[in-house]
């Protein structure tokens, strides 16, 4: 499903541009994706696990951009790739009314409102769907990622002991949080 381009203004001042993903932003989108990678050990993937091409890359690019019950939505600063966000449906009679959802910045731009910009408009599409709630799962020690959903109406619900396995071999919880949209 296509994102329509808006603007929106930043806490440092400048302007970002929040629009749907094109096929042509495959490579800065390896590139984000290694960056982030390396950034933070709060990700699933390892900067060594980043082995798409850019071939593939715009072919699931040209498909989120088709898929009814999917918004992917990027992120842009000084035609610098920031961030992105992704919202999902759930498509069964059972579980449609459920989304998830998934964020990630680059640490440069941390700070500057675009995380709640991004789930402002993945609460706006819920809302659009008739989604009831929204869920994600964060792994532990991700405390400022924590805040940031809190502060957007989440909360811990659940939690998988040992989910996760970090780098140093330390094993941590990985938990779901949920947003009610029904109140």
């Amino acid at each position: 499903m296509i994102f329509p381009e808006k603007e929106i203004r930043l806490k440092d001042g400048r302007t970002a541009l929040l629009r749907s993903p094109l096929p042509s932003d495959a490579t800065a989108a390896l590139e984000y994706m290694k960056i982030t990678a390396e950034e933070t050990p709060f990700l699933l993937r390892t900067p060594n696990e980043i082995t798409l091409t850019t071939e593939k890359e715009e072919q699931y690019l040209t498909w989120v951009a088709a898929v009814p019950n999917t918004v992917s939505i990027f992120c842009f600063v000084d035609g610098k790739l920031a961030g992105n966000c992704n919202i999902s449906r759930k498509t069964k009679l059972k579980n449609r009314h459920r989304a998830t959802v998934a964020i990630a910045l680059v640490k440069e731009f941390w700070g500057l409102g675009i995380g709640t910009a991004l789930f402002e408009e993945m609460i706006a599409i819920a809302e659009g769907w008739d989604v009831l709630q929204i869920e994600l799962e964060v792994i532990e020690g991700n405390e400022r990622a924590m805040g940031l959903y809190r502060k957007m109406g989440f909360e811990i619900v659940s939690h998988v002991p040992n989910a996760i396995r970090m780098p140093d071999g330390a094993f941590v919880k990985e938990f779901l949080m949920v947003r009610d949209l029904k109140k």
